[in-house]
């Protein structure tokens, strides 16, 4: 084993290198039934089978990847009245169970909030709830920090 066989990261899609894409899209053609073998799905990708199978256990899409987990979030919320609940409310409708919110002391009307929640049962996948987070009026930036 090497030394950063336990380690993972977290890489934007447009980073990855070709041969990783086409294996991600393979698996989801297999998850989502479109194609019922795994010869199948590298044929409509154009990847070699061993491609495949070297890389299928190392390489999954973010949500994948935390289902189940606590993941937190980073937040640089404008102080304003209502923003804060914004954010938890969208939070509870993709079913994210808080477990921890911590707000700084606003500087120049911005506050920094952490949230740790639980992604068991979310409806819209981690990435997709991270959008809907940046997009809510106040919120200037949304980081997820870490993931246990």
């Amino acid at each position: 084993m090497g030394a950063h066989d336990e380690i993972f990261y977290l890489v934007k899609g447009s980073a990855l290198p070709e041969v990783l894409v086409k294996v991600l899209e393979a698996k989801d053609l297999l998850q989502k039934g479109k194609v019922k073998t795994v010869q199948e799905a590298v044929y409509r990708v154009r990847l070699s089978r061993s491609a495949f199978y070297k890389y299928r256990d190392g390489v999954f899409p973010l949500e994948q990847g935390v289902e189940g987990k606590v993941v937190t979030v980073s937040l640089h919320l404008e102080h304003r009245s209502g923003v804060l609940s914004k954010v938890l409310g969208t939070m509870a409708k993709a079913k994210a169970n808080v477990r921890t919110i911590n707000q700084s002391t606003p500087v120049q009307g911005v506050a920094e909030v952490t949230v740790a929640f639980e992604t068991t049962g979310m409806q819209a996948g981690l990435h997709g709830l991270l959008n809907q987070l940046a997009r809510i009026e106040g919120v200037r930036t949304v980081a997820m920090v870490s993931q246990s």
